[in-house]
């Protein structure tokens, strides 16, 4: 999900040493669009500090018009209603805004999307990058390209291991095909992404609102480069510069959802959601788990409120014709476990060790109904050591690099992590499921080209049927004769690879 070292752009967290950088069923009314509510009523006095807050309404006349007086009782502030889905955003200073709310008529759920005021996170791991090609790194690749190929291919290994490679002699994938990365932002104006980026149909939707001036989708200068690095990955151009991507014809579009300190907050991933499904996205990415929480519950009222809106957000989006596609994580945790230790909620204030259920308690978009949840491997075809997995969690794996030292590489490639595009033009490594999760996407974007009726369903269908079985077998990625992990289930499906790797050549069959 992010860079190696923190689990998304702080997005997944790997282990040291590697440089890597989540069902409640509401569907509303066709045809609703969002309102912008910024004439609501003068909210009650303020008594603590400012935080954001979803709404999540019933369906008919339950709308922020049907609950804007209810709101700014309790002392909130629209500033963004998504009528399509019954979720409104909110902000208050009344620390009881969210038990006040939830008394009133037409309000199924409601929470606070972070547990530290607005505006003073701070998270150091975001100025983390990948590791960086140097110049004779680049020089020496060129050399060994061959006709065909782009300058870094060769040092490129993820690309034979799905077949990629052989896919692009047979086609690119379609113009008419929109990626659309959910992430940190995406700097469209590398040579590599500019000939594939599409500006209409990217924004920025960091305060729970987009933003559609121009550029607003770009990271600012000191701003994580994990969404570039994804979005190179997926639709590279084919070009004769740099790397190829695993779909280098398609279009891409930039959702940024990401905050400047590098927490993705629930109104902002609602909001990337709903702007891809009303924007012609046909495929969305989500490299990151939503925040302050790894695993948000049920049980809990707050907790509650944030996976509901962002279920219905992904449904949503899935309706209006987008397949999600998601990092599973960077902890190598079994998600299928009776209980996993969850040591780093909430991420934004003071994080307090708690085990949970994650039947109950679901890393999300990556656990939500209908999600297409991605484990990373290496450059041997096995788990990457940090790739969290679980049996009827897992759908497909793809490769999102691992330790050179586990799972080296053929010459001549050298570097056992993910190789792809950084901001100012540039280039470096990076490994997590977040590497793993653009594969999968691209892959997609390669179905939806040469199927372009086909729906989500069909779609992801294709892409488990297509996919290379990849069996359990004994798992000691660091040789010391013990097992690392336990890979329950069959060839066909198991906790490790779900259906297998995927296939990018047989996804250009027709």
């Amino acid at each position: 999900m992010a860079h190696l070292g923190s689990r998304r752009a702080r997005v997944l967290a790997l282990p040291a040493g590697l440089a890597l950088t989540a069902s409640l069923g509401f569907l509303p009314a066709a045809g609703a669009s969002a309102t912008e509510l910024s004439d609501a009523p003068t909210a009650a006095a303020a008594s603590g500090p400012e935080l954001s807050y979803v709404v999540n309404v019933g369906g008919g006349r339950w709308t922020a018009d049907a609950v804007r007086v209810s709101i700014a009782k309790a002392g909130g502030d629209i500033v963004q209603s998504y009528d399509q889905i019954g979720v409104i955003v909110v902000h208050s200073k009344n620390p009881g805004f969210a038990a006040a709310i939830r008394k009133a008529p037409g309000v199924i759920s409601a929470g606070a999307t972070r547990t530290a005021p607005m505006a003073v996170q701070t998270d150091d791991s975001i100025g983390e990058g990948g590791q960086a090609l140097t110049e004779a790194e680049m020089k020496a690749a060129a050399a060994t390209a061959t006709a065909g190929q782009d300058p870094l291919e060769p040092l490129q290994w993820d690309l034979p291991a799905i077949k990629a490679d052989k896919a692009h002699e047979k086609t690119l994938g379609s113009s008419k095909v929109t990626v659309g990365i959910i992430d940190t932002g995406v700097d469209d104006t590398h040579p590599d992404l500019a000939p594939n980026f599409d500006p209409a149909a990217s924004a920025s939707c960091v305060g729970g609102k987009a933003d559609t001036t121009f550029g607003a989708w770009r990271p600012k200068p000191g701003e994580s480069d994990h969404g570039t690095h994804v979005a190179g990955t997926i639709g590279a151009a084919k070009n004769g510069i740099g790397v190829t991507g695993v779909a280098p014809g398609v279009k891409l579009a930039g959702i940024k959802v990401s905050t400047p300190d590098g927490y993705f907050y629930t109104e902002a991933v609602v909001c990337g959601f709903v702007w891809a499904a009303e924007h012609g996205i046909d495929v969305t990415n989500n490299s990151y788990y939503t925040d302050p929480w790894m695993f948000a519950c049920k049980n809990d009222e707050d907790q509650k409120a944030l996976i509901e809106a962002v279920t219905r957000a992904t449904r949503y989006a899935e309706k209006k014709g987008a397949v999600n596609v998601a990092a599973a994580g960077n902890s190598a945790f079994d998600l299928a476990a009776d209980s996993i230790h969850d040591g780093s909620s909430p991420n934004d204030s003071t994080a307090g060790g708690r085990d949970i259920d994650p039947k109950e308690c679901f890393d999300y978009p990556a656990m939500l109904p209908g999600v297409v949840t991605v484990s990373a491997t290496g450059a041997l075809n096995m788990k990457s050591s940090y790739s969290n997995y679980g049996l009827g969690v897992i759908d497909v794996a793809a490769p999102g690099g691992d330790s050179t030292k586990y799972q080296p590489p053929q010459a001549p490639a050298n570097n056992g992590l993910i190789l792809s595009t950084t901001v100012n033009g540039g280039y470096n490594y990076k490994a997590g499921t977040s590497m793993a999760s653009p594969h999968v996407a691209g892959v997609l974007a390669l179905l939806k080209s040469s199927h372009p009726n086909a729906a989500p369903a069909a779609l992801k269908a294709l892409l488990a049927a297509q996919a290379t079985a990849t069996p359990c077998a004994p798992y000691d990625y660091n040789g010391d004769g013990q097992a690392d992990a336990v890979c329950q289930g069959g060839k066909q499906k198991n906790g490790f690879y779900g259906a297998g790797i995927v296939d990018a050549l047989a996804a250009v069959r027709k």
